[in-house]
């Protein structure tokens, strides 16, 4: 069996290379700059981390996975960079699944409308559900993250050319984007691949390795690939105490485009982003609570909390310098637990927000 780390790279078969001549400058360069730059701080982390290494013994194959997943990560943290502000809704499902399939034509509906309300659509940038996905955004609200595989995996039509096909070496790093850039997961039937995403996202959002969002599976109209995923879920995992019962709030069935549009939306209604502060979890709003909201929070949701009760708040001062500073903000003290129930309790929050622009707006951020 072949080793996925040992493909060769021109640029490291020399088993003896020189520096360039202006490696030397650019790095002290870049060392004298640290206490300009926003984030040196990080940056001096990763230098140190760096030479560490140089002084440590460490296979030729270690170091060839690390260049190599640097430059992944270069070239996804510069593609996807101008797009921030535009929420991504991932499309999983079947390289396989052909073009005169429900699923195929439901997918390409689904990124058609999705894309239409504002959001851009990403695939892995091959064929079937891939190439659906696609096909409905449009090139312009498109992005493909292709994988470099013996078979079955190259670049659809749509994607073809543009600078938003990013090529990746590693399934790892190609992973890494596709859940730190998704606002959304959209599954429709697949093979092993699409079950691997559906459980890596779970597994992911559920131990909150991953930011809360939602995942929604997409079947054709009285369909059971879904159905049948579910049941053995909740006859195979739930009954046997495997997972929480709230753990099915982690995901959203569905045989409805528009339910899936909506489900989607109403995620996004007043939910804006979060992070950890000072062990607090911070929940950015779009808009201030309605009258009253902050009480029905803290009477429906006392149970995902380890101490105290979810309080209105500005920005903390760690928080002075981001984009979001201006935004209303809740903090409680998340049992980090009840990840089901979070869920849960950012779908109520569309409920509570004053009604305004930002909240008619759920593709942005």
């Amino acid at each position: 069996m072949t080793n996925p780390f040992s493909q060769s790279s021109n640029s490291l078969s020399k088993h003896h290379s020189q520096p360039r001549p202006s490696l030397r400058s650019d790095v002290l360069d870049a060392l004298s700059r640290l206490p300009e730059l926003e984030n040196g701080a990080l940056i001096e982390e990763i230098f140190e981390t760096l030479v560490r290494m140089t002084q440590q013994e460490a296979e030729r194959l270690d170091w060839k996975i690390l260049s190599r997943s640097l430059l992944d990560m270069e070239i996804g943290f510069q593609s996807f960079y101008p797009y921030r502000h535009t929420r991504k809704v991932t499309v999983f499902g079947s390289a396989r699944t052909p073009s005169d399939r429900p699923e195929y034509q439901m997918a390409v509906e689904f990124a058609r409308r999705i894309s239409q309300e504002g959001f851009m659509v990403m695939t892995g940038a091959g064929g079937g559900i891939m190439q659906a996905g696609n096909e409905g955004a449009g090139r312009d609200r498109s992005f493909g993250l292709n994988i470099q595989l013996p078979f079955e995996q190259g670049a659809n039509s749509t994607m073809t050319g543009d600078d938003k096909l990013i090529d990746f070496r590693y399934f790892f790093t190609r992973k890494l984007f596709f859940l730190k850039e998704s606002d959304a997961i959209a599954l429709f039937p697949g093979g092993f691949g699409t079950q691997d995403e559906a459980f890596e996202s779970l597994t992911l959002i559920q131990t909150g390795k991953a930011a809360p969002l939602p995942l929604v599976l997409i079947d054709r109209p009285g369909g059971d690939y879904w159905k049948s995923w579910d049941y053995y879920l909740r006859n195979r995992l739930l009954d046997q105490e495997l997972i929480s019962p709230d753990d099915t709030s982690l995901y959203h069935l569905t045989d409805s485009i528009d339910d899936a549009i909506a489900s989607i939306e109403d995620f996004y209604r007043m939910y804006h982003s979060s992070r950890y502060v000072d062990n607090q979890l911070v929940i950015r709003l779009k808009a201030p609570l309605c009258a009253g909201g902050i009480d029905r929070l803290n009477d429906e949701y006392p149970d995902i909390l380890t101490k105290g009760t979810i309080r209105e708040v500005s920005a903390f001062p760690v928080e002075q310098d981001d984009e979001t500073v201006s935004l209303p903000r809740l903090a409680l003290h998340f049992n980090q637990r009840n990840q089901g129930r979070l869920h849960q309790m950012i779908r109520f929050l569309g409920k509570l927000g004053i009604p305004c622009d930002e909240v008619q707006h759920p593709e942005k951020k």
